[in-house]
C-alpha cells in the first residue's frame, strides 16, 4: 500500500488515480500509524509553505514522514511536497521545512507572471529510474510562486527554465520529487508514476 498524505490540502483524489492506473494500491490518509505502516509515501501538495507545515505537525505526521525516509522506505513529493523537503522556505519570510534536502526555496524571480501556471519542458541533468520512457525535453503541467534552491547540486535529475532554472527533479536514495504535477501531465506523467511504483515494488 501507498500512502498518500492529507495535511488538510493538496491534490489527492488525481494523486490516487493515478496511482491506481499504474497498478497500486493507494490510501489517502492523516493518520500517523498508516504512514508507518506503508509500502512507501507520496506527499502532495498546492498549499503554502506555513500551510502545509502546520498541517504536517497538527496531525502528528511528520515523525513518521522523517521515519520513513530514514529507513529507506519509498517516498514521492509532489510540487510543494518537493519543497517542504528542504531546510526553509521563504514563503511568507521564513518557514521551517523537513530538512530533508539541505536548501533554500525561494520565489520566483520578479517580473514574471506568478504563479507560472502551464506546461514546461524539463531537462534532464542525470539519468535516473524515475524517467525511464521519458523523453529528454517532455512537457510536464506546473503551478508555482516559489522553487527550490538545494545545497548539494547533485541531488538535481531535472531542470525548467522559467525566468531562472530551477530543479523540476530532485532525488537523493529512496526520495524523489517534482516541483511540477504528474497527475495532471497527461501519459508522461503517469509513467513517471509507473517508474516510481516499480520502484517501491524492487524495494519490498
Amino acid at each position: 500500500m501507498i500512502a498518500v498524505v492529507d495535511y488538510g490540502a493538496g491534490n489527492l483524489r488525481s494523486v490516487v488515480r493515478a496511482l491506481e492506473h499504474a497498478g497500486a494500491e493507494a490510501l489517502i490518509t492523516s493518520r500517523p500509524a498508516d504512514l508507518d505502516r506503508a509500502q512507501a509515501v507520496v506527499l502532495p501538495g498546492v498549499a503554502a509553505a506555513a500551510d502545509t507545515m502546520k498541517g504536517l505537525r497538527g496531525r502528528g505526521l511528520v515523525e513518521p514522514l522523517l521515519r520513513g525516509i530514514e529507513s529507506g522506505k519509498p517516498f514521492l513529493g509532489l510540487c510543494m511536497g518537493l519543497q517542504a523537503l528542504l531546510t526553509y522556505s521563504e514563503e511568507g519570510g521564513h518557514q521551517q521545512c523537513l530538512d530533508v534536502i539541505p536548501g533554500v526555496v525561494r520565489r520566483l524571480p520578479a517580473g514574471l507572471k506568478v504563479p507560472q501556471m502551464g506546461w514546461n519542458q524539463v531537462a534532464c541533468q542525470s539519468e535516473h529510474a524515475l524517467l525511464d520512457g521519458i523523453p529528454d525535453g517532455s512537457y510536464f503541467y506546473f503551478v508555482h510562486s516559489f522553487y527550490a534552491e538545494p545545497s548539494d547540486p547533485a541531488v538535481v535529475v531535472a531542470t525548467t527554465e522559467y525566468g531562472v532554472r530551477f530543479p523540476s527533479i530532485l532525488a537523493r536514495r529512496s526520495v524523489f520529487a517534482t516541483q511540477f504535477h504528474p497527475e495532471k501531465s497527461g501519459a508522461r506523467g503517469l509513467q513517471l508514476y509507473r517508474n516510481f511504483v516499480g520502484q517501491v515494488r524492487r524495494c519490498w
